[in-house]
């Protein structure tokens, strides 16, 4: 069941993203200064790199992934080492239904495999304009560290220790059951 609450919440935040397509208007906003206007305009930063984690290997790709698209940017994902099967599949999905769509400019969304070492190379490059991770705070602070020293931008989404605070008005039956999705749903891998 957890595999299909992947591909819903990947279903779910493509949705969101097409929504929020349809509100990038380019307005044109009158000033209260004489003779001046306020024009909203929108700039795509340029590719986009992903690493996500192994506990929700396609929801946290598809959420940076459906936004970074719909801004207008391109994606370069670096998945765990641990998930690379799901993320070959994911990345075919996605070549499958862009191959639809004859005006998609090519390689919207690249696909690169490998440890650390690989990781270390997308947060190094400059051409990399945003690295959005996930992991553990350990690889945020490497990444976060890489990115600034290249004044490029981060979003960091890491690991935590989650603890489960129970009142003496709490529903015992409530609390126990959500405890113990908490402690052992996606491997007991859980951020929130």
């Amino acid at each position: 069941s957890e595999g299909l609450g992947e591909v819903q919440e990947m279903i779910d935040i493509c949705d969101f993203a097409v929504g929020l397509s349809r509100q990038l208007y380019g307005l044109t906003i009158a000033s209260e200064r004489p003779m001046h206007r306020m024009s909203e305009t929108w700039h795509p930063l340029g590719p986009v790199g992903i690493i996500t984690a192994f506990n929700f290997p396609v929801a946290v790709w598809s959420w940076n992934a459906a936004l970074a698209l719909v801004c207008g940017n391109s994606i370069i994902w670096k998945p765990s080492e641990k998930t690379p099967l799901t993320a070959l599949a994911v990345q075919a999905l996605f070549d499958q239904v862009a191959a639809d769509f004859a005006d998609a400019p090519a390689h919207l969304s690249q696909l690169i495999l490998g440890g650390a070492d690989v990781g270390a190379a997308l947060t190094d490059d400059a051409r990399i304009r945003l690295v959005s991770a996930t992991g553990s705070t350990r690889m945020g602070r490497i990444v976060g560290e890489r990115v600034a020293r290249r004044f490029g931008r981060s979003l960091l989404e890491l690991g935590g220790n989650n603890a489960t605070i129970v009142t003496a008005k709490a529903d015992l039956d409530l609390a126990l059951r959500a405890s113990a999705f908490g402690f052992m749903g996606t491997s007991g891998q859980r951020c929130t």
